[in-house]
């Protein structure tokens, strides 16, 4: 077994664990979030953190009603002209919390006057030292330099700390019920290597989704160029029918990650697009009409919320990562040009 393999299984006991030890402080950090009463949240990140930012856009978004935008950590440090933060909540998120970007948006939100929080997998880095809260992810070492388990622990993090804004026992009780639905998708693995094989020749690839999935794409596609040394992008539905839909031709494989909730309507409307041109379609998803247009259907836990379903729809795609990379022969733990911890500036 691969390092990547047994990280991937982790997950749902590191979310258990990480929701009992760390609720008390997330609690502690919501009421200091409303004593300051924000304008808006902004979140600096990189890779992977980039896309539990894009979660956290949707999630705090809707159930705490806080417009969220994403940092440009160049701004800071290439071009010396920081923004005014004063009044936000800044976070920063990094699985290794060591990069200085990241880090230095931190630093001027905090010497500015805002409230900052750090969400990180190493209590004693520069960026969890930096911040005024700090959330820990409790991973422990994640060896894979494609990371698994602590994207969703980021998510997590993120999760609770909007469930804990809300002042939610149905938010609290979705987070409880999480891990459960998450070792139900982690069943889907053997069918997956099953067919992974069948894809071992593509060279390109879309993944889709829209509103809280919107991350889910990008992460997944991620996760594929990550292993597998091919092109592929994430896209919102709406974004790849504006123009890049062009590419799509017989045989081309597009993941759509469609769970049931608002967004399904026009994600079953824009499957039949696909359809007519002949498009190679990995659905996950727990919506019947979704899957049965499906070459390859991977089924979601019907129950999972849709506020929750990045967290379960992602595990799917690691998992189809890790196969195709298999099947391609390559390195499953270190590919070839990466590090774990990548500092940029």
């Amino acid at each position: 077994m691969t390092y990547l393999e047994y990280e991937i299984a982790e997950q749902p006991d590191i979310l258990r664990r990480l929701l009992v030890e760390e609720w008390p402080a997330v609690t502690t950090i919501a009421s200091a979030i409303r004593h300051f009463q924000p304008a808006f949240v902004c979140i600096a990140a990189r890779g992977t953190s980039d896309n539990a930012a894009r979660f956290a856009q949707y999630t705090m978004g809707v159930h705490n009603r806080l417009p969220v935008a994403l940092a440009a950590p160049s701004i800071h440090t290439l071009y010396e002209a920081a923004p005014d933060l004063s009044r936000a909540l800044v976070m920063g998120i990094s699985q290794s919390g060591q990069s200085a970007d990241v880090l230095r948006v931190i630093t001027d939100a905090r010497s500015q006057g805002a409230l900052t929080v750090s969400i990180t997998n190493d209590a004693a880095s520069p960026l969890a030292q930096a911040a005024e809260h700090h959330i820990p992810l409790r991973a422990g070492d994640e060896i894979s330099v494609a990371a698994t388990k602590t994207y969703t622990a980021e998510l997590m993090a993120v999760a609770m700390l909007v469930a804990a804004l809300a002042e939610s026992e149905t938010l609290l009780a979705d987070l409880r019920a999480l891990p459960d639905h998450m070792a139900e998708t982690l069943l889907q693995g053997a069918a997956i290597a099953r067919w992974a094989e069948r894809y071992r020749y593509m060279t390109n690839f879309v993944a889709v989704g829209r509103g809280y999935n919107y991350c889910t794409a990008f992460e997944i596609s991620l996760k594929i160029k990550e292993l597998c040394y091919i092109t592929g992008n994430g896209y919102s539905e709406a974004d790849f029918l504006h123009g890049p839909i062009a590419q799509v031709q017989s045989g081309f494989p597009v993941i759509v990650v469609a769970p049931t909730g608002k967004t399904l309507p026009v994600l079953r409307e824009f499957l039949p697009r696909l359809r007519e041109r002949q498009a190679e379609i990995i659905a996950i998803s727990n919506d019947d009409q979704i899957l049965e247009a499906a070459r390859q259907p991977v089924r979601l836990p019907s129950a999972v919320p849709e506020w929750l379903s990045p967290l379960v729809a992602v595990v799917p795609g690691q998992m189809f990562a890790m196969r195709l990379a298999e099947a391609k022969g390559h390195q499953i733990d270190q590919p070839l040009g990466l590090t774990k911890v990548t500092i940029t500036r």
